[in-house]
């Protein structure tokens, strides 16, 4: 079983090159895979590994930049090793929106828990807005939610400009890094009523009873484990290898669907140098499996 930990921090970083070294060296040594974005702003990520290993290496992370908690983490398990690899990158920003936040922007009062959100969205005057890629949003979401159909992060501002100031606005995303610079920007606009669900969706899903649940669907996540239900179980969804994006078993019935080639939203927007380059990646898959050798694609269990 690996534990996997999801976790960001806005402190302002220092030092960057330099830990980025270190911690690429720590993730190696240890075997912990996933991602480490680091950058002036913060840092946010998601790694999976032994339990032991992800307490040692984000103890030493706090030490590293100086600060004592993360501003959010998430906790979960995987009977597979939900990544490919171990990566540190350095970034302008945690999440690329042209704007970079301090802690003078960073507030908590409008961080509403799992236990509070429901009445919050169930009010007919809240917009419950969905700040995540179409994509995600397709693959579940809470009732009576909105979402900007916008594929860039960066283009978010324009969508959120034509929102009523005078309405409160109920946001969300998957771990709620993304809602941390989404609601200062919207400060800053003259948005008064402003809050975030805290710890974002995963939190959401590990706290509420499916029963009392105003979540539809399962939460897509950027790993191998592709969705999770709640309690944070891995979801029915896998992953498309011509487009890179989610389906479902109800997708595989397509006509256009082919196994490590394509699905119905991208078949006929692939080359048939890429299909075919594909298919030959699958063919190498399905070799592998048979003769019980080991591929980078496939998930690795304890």
């Amino acid at each position: 079983m690996f534990s996997v930990f999801g976790f960001y921090k806005f402190y302002k970083l220092k030092s960057l090159k330099k830990n980025q070294s270190l911690l690429q060296k720590y993730l190696v040594k240890r075997k912990i895979r996933g991602t480490i974005i680091l950058s002036p702003e913060g840092i946010n990520a998601s790694i999976s590994g032994k339990y032991s290993d992800l307490v040692k290496i984000t103890s030493s992370i706090k030490k590293m930049f100086g600060f004592k908690k993360f501003d959010s983490n998430n906790f979960s398990k995987s009977k597979f090793q939900p990544f490919y690899r171990g990566k540190v990158k350095i970034k302008n920003e945690v999440v690329p929106m042209g704007l970079h936040l301090t802690l003078k922007d960073k507030s908590k009062s409008n961080h509403i828990e799992p236990l509070k959100w429901n009445s919050l969205i169930k009010n007919k005057d809240t917009i419950v807005l969905d700040s995540r890629k179409p994509f995600e949003y397709d693959v579940g979401t809470f009732k009576g939610s909105v979402n900007p159909d916008v594929n860039n992060f960066r283009e978010f501002p324009r969508y959120l400009n034509k929102l009523n100031k005078k309405k409160p606005i109920a946001m969300f995303c998957t771990g709620g890094i993304r809602c941390e610079k989404a609601s200062v920007f919207l400060k800053k606009k003259g948005f008064i009523n402003v809050y975030q669900l805290k710890g974002g969706i995963l939190n959401y899903l590990k706290k509420i009873n499916k029963k009392e649940s105003l979540w539809k669907g399962e939460c897509f996540v950027f790993d191998n484990r592709v969705s999770v239900k709640h309690g944070l179980i891995v979801g029915g969804y896998s992953m498309c290898s011509g487009c890179r994006k989610p389906i479902s078993s109800k997708d595989k019935n397509s006509k256009k669907y082919e196994e490590g080639v394509s699905c119905a939203r991208c078949h006929d927007n692939l080359t048939k140098i890429q299909k075919e380059r594909f298919r030959m990646r699958q063919r190498q898959i399905n070799l592998a499996k048979k003769t019980g050798t080991k591929h980078i694609f496939q998930k690795e269990f304890n």
